[in-house]
C-alpha cells in the first residue's frame, strides 16, 4: 500500500480552500470571527478520520 501513504494529507489539503474562504468572508465582515472556529474544526475532524482510518490496518 505504499501508493496510498500520502492520500490522508492530500484529503487534508482539500479543506485548505474551505479555510481560506472562510478567513475571506471574516476579513470583509461577511461573516462572525466564530465561524473559523467550524473551519478549523472541519478541518481537524478530517485530520482525525484520516489518521484513524491509517491505524485501522485495513488493507483493501
Amino acid at each position: 500500500m505504499a501508493g496510498h501513504r500520502g492520500h490522508g494529507w492530500m484529503m487534508i489539503a482539500c479543506c485548505i480552500p474551505m479555510i481560506l474562504i472562510a478567513a475571506v468572508l471574516v476579513a470583509t465582515g461577511v461573516v462572525s470571527p466564530g465561524f473559523l472556529v467550524y473551519a478549523v474544526a472541519c478541518l481537524g475532524m478530517m485530520f482525525v478520520m484520516m489518521k484513524m482510518m491509517d491505524r485501522s490496518g485495513m488493507k483493501m
